[in-house]
């Protein structure tokens, strides 16, 4: 009888959200103004990562450059 089987499909892959799909480059802060940690994202010409306190909005920026850190955690004051 016509309508009785149910044929249900989807996407095999799931979509990602913008950090997964490129695997963005972050360092993690705690931000000492608020007692919280974030990540910082590199910024699209790669030449400094740049984020904000999630509670305040403090804004924090770090250069990317020869004779850099190897670091990825940061305590910003």
């Amino acid at each position: 009888m016509a309508g009785e089987n149910l044929d249900v499909s989807s996407d095999p892959r799931p979509p990602q959200r913008p950090e997964q799909a490129g695997k963005r480059r972050y360092l993690g802060v705690a931000f000492a103004c608020c007692d919280v940690y974030a990540r910082i994202y590199i910024n699209r010409e790669e030449s400094a990562y740049q984020g904000n306190c999630p509670k305040c909005g403090k804004r924090l920026r770090i250069l990317v450059g020869p004779g850099g850190t190897n670091s990825r955690f940061f305590t910003a004051y």
